[in-house]
């Protein structure tokens, strides 16, 4: 099977770099920047280059890029799909890249479905992309309502090959409510809280905590901002909750209200726990 892949940055190129050690199938990739693309190759990751001559030889085409310009090459290329191809992004946002390209994917003949890997690091670029890096992690797909049983089977087996361990269906409006607060929000809050002047003095002072909640302040800002603004509306329903709950644990400190506060304590442990059992 010949698979294309546009983008090779952390999550195309760790793609390409699992599906060459991992199957038999062919990779065709493409990037902006030739040096990714020159480097790919030489570690064997990639095949040969995805180019508008090739691009209908390939059963699945999966756009690994930002979601502008996800929505833009699909656009541009929706006439040069094989017919029956499936194409699949890895956006972080899913309602405006599926409502656009579902109407675009019809006309042309070629499947749709929305995807996210939920893996990262605070890392982006070729250079950092690594073959394990999806090794039991979760992949999202919000595939369209009317879409064929065996399409949907094909990736869900293509995604279990590369190592995956859960591969999860769900719908476009789904996947932005939950994704607002599961990775959006906690990028926010870890590029708000390194801003506190302690941040500087951190040093022999801080352990766990202060490494778990900074780590991802160190962010590509031009992706994160698309990301937010595509989801505006369910993150900032995400940071008025949490603005809200900060109300409630500073006045309980301010008043120097040990009871008040330590019931927040525990509301919040006994949440985690709950949660943990499965019983939300």
């Amino acid at each position: 099977m010949n698979i294309g892949i546009v983008g090779l940055g952390l999550i195309g190129g760790s793609l390409a770099k699992v599906i060459k050690e991992t199957t038999s199938h062919k990779v065709y990739a493409y990037d902006i920047n030739e040096s990714s693309f020159l480097e790919a190759k030489l570690l064997n990751a990639v095949d040969k280059k995805l180019s508008q001559d090739n691009i209908n030889e390939c059963d699945f085409v999966i756009v690994a890029v930002y979601p502008s310009a996800a929505i833009d090459y699909i656009k541009k290329h929706a006439k040069l799909f094989k017919k029956g191809a499936i194409v699949i992004d890895c956006c972080g946002v899913k309602r405006g890249i599926c409502s656009d390209i579902k109407p675009i994917a019809d006309k042309n003949g070629f499947v749709f479905i929305g995807g996210h890997p939920m893996a990262g690091t605070q890392f982006w670029g070729f250079r950092y992309s690594r073959s394990s890096l999806f090794k039991n992690a979760s992949m999202i797909l919000t595939p369209p309502d009317n879409a064929n049983i065996t399409d949907l089977d094909k990736t869900k087996k293509l995604f279990t090959a590369l190592g995956f361990g859960e591969v999860v269906f769900t719908s476009p409006e789904e996947h932005d409510r939950i994704i607002a607060y599961t990775s959006q929000l906690p990028h926010a809050i870890s590029s708000a809280y390194i801003k506190s002047p302690a941040a500087a003095e951190h040093k022999g002072f801080s352990a766990g905590s202060y490494k778990d909640i900074s780590r991802v302040a160190k962010l590509n800002e031009d992706m994160w901002c698309e990301l937010f603004l595509d989801n505006a509306d369910k993150l900032a329903d995400e940071i008025d909750s949490l603005i809200e709950n900060l109300i409630e644990y500073r006045d309980a400190v301010k008043a120097n209200d040990a009871v008040r506060l330590k019931q927040l304590l525990k509301d919040g442990r006994e949440r985690k726990e709950k949660i943990e059992r499965g019983r939300g």
